[in-house]
């Protein structure tokens, strides 16, 4: 059973060292260069949208959590008055 378990949450583990590799490397709040370029912080969303992603892909898994990653990409936008969001 824990075989199967294991199988089923794999591409979720997937999905997390890749919003993990993206932050390491080319977030704007993350990176290793971004600490100089912005050191007050870039998202106007807490926590940022590539936390937000690592969250929700643990927590609903890759079909659920990247729908809700991918919305909360399109609603970080100069329009949007940003806050605190819950996974």
């Amino acid at each position: 059973m824990r075989v199967f378990q294991r199988l089923l949450f794999f591409p979720r583990y997937v999905f997390m060292i890749s919003v993990r590799l993206y932050q390491l490397l080319f977030s704007p709040d993350h990176s290793f260069w971004a600490k100089d370029a912005f050191p007050e912080g870039y998202c106007k969303f807490y926590p940022t949208c590539s936390e937000y992603g690592h969250q929700v892909f643990f927590k609903y898994g890759v079909f659920r959590g990247g729908i809700k990653t991918v919305w909360r990409i399109l609603r970080c936008n100069p329009w949007s008055a940003g806050g605190i969001d819950k996974p």
